[in-house]
């Protein structure tokens, strides 16, 4: 690799994992820069999700002072995380890039939409108590399924899952957004393990590009998740709202403009 090569692809990935931190969309930066230096899409999809995934460590323990709040959501979507997870991966090397690809804008809109909403959704399902680890046992299960169905998108390509997650935990009563992008980051890191171990078992990886990249996702990642932290949290609501629509953007753009 060049050394213009090198430092794109460390910058993308620095800019990845902080936007990852954040809200979610980390891969819509790193994918297309590996694109950009010549890799082939589906080992470019593998290697910026083995890259993410090594700098998400760097999330967590940015996040670490919220972790054992969070621990009783985290055993209730860590199975399906797995599973979710390890069935996008197989179906990546089951199908095209072009198909996938065509999926992402609108599914990024719709979590961008849905996360803007979710004050009028959880009035609407009216858990019994926001602040409690124990809405009703309905909207959890709800959940649950919606969580199975974000790891299988994750598994699969993953740009904008951070977004997806967020909505639904906002939807059943989660109000503190430190603690759901704890919650999200530690949910998104296990459903990229699961799918970068089935990468490369099935030798999809571009170990050099993936090795760069994976030293600035973990700078993106720690630095996002601490200086979030410091910021109010509805700015960080409205950063994260933006970042939706500006991913969205781009996506159309780049479906259309073909």
């Amino acid at each position: 690799m060049s050394l213009t090569e090198i430092l794109g692809l460390m910058i993308a990935a620095a800019a990845g994992g902080a936007i990852n931190a954040v809200a979610g969309g980390g891969t819509l930066v790193t994918f297309p820069a590996l694109l950009l230096f010549g890799t082939p899409p589906i080992i470019a999809n593998a290697t910026s999700t083995l890259a993410l995934v090594i700098g998400t460590s760097g999330g967590i323990y940015g996040y670490r002072k919220h972790l054992s709040s969070v621990k009783p959501w985290l055993w209730r979507f860590a199975l399906v995380s797995t599973i979710g997870g390890l069935i996008g991966a197989v179906l990546l090397t089951l199908t095209s890039n072009r198909t996938f690809s065509k999926l992402v804008p609108f599914l990024i809109l719709f979590a961008t939409v849905l996360f803007l909403s979710q004050g009028a959704f959880r009035r609407f399902a009216n858990p019994s108590d926001p602040a409690s680890p124990n809405p009703r046992h309905q909207a959890v299960w709800g959940a649950v399924l919606f969580q199975l169905a974000v790891a299988v998108y994750g598994g699969y390509f993953g740009a904008g899952i951070g977004i997806l997650m967020l909505a639904s935990l906002g939807f059943i009563g989660l109000q503190n957004i430190h603690e759901m992008n704890t919650l999200k980051t530690s949910l998104g890191s296990l459903i990229n393990v699961v799918a970068a171990v089935w990468f490369i078992g099935k030798d999809f990886i571009h170990w050099p590009k993936a090795g760069v990249m994976a030293a600035g996702a973990l700078l993106g990642y720690f630095l996002g998740s601490h200086y979030a932290q410091r910021i109010p949290q509805h700015r960080v609501r409205q950063i994260i709202t933006l970042i939706g629509f500006l991913i969205s953007g781009v996506t159309f753009y780049q479906q259309f403009s073909r």
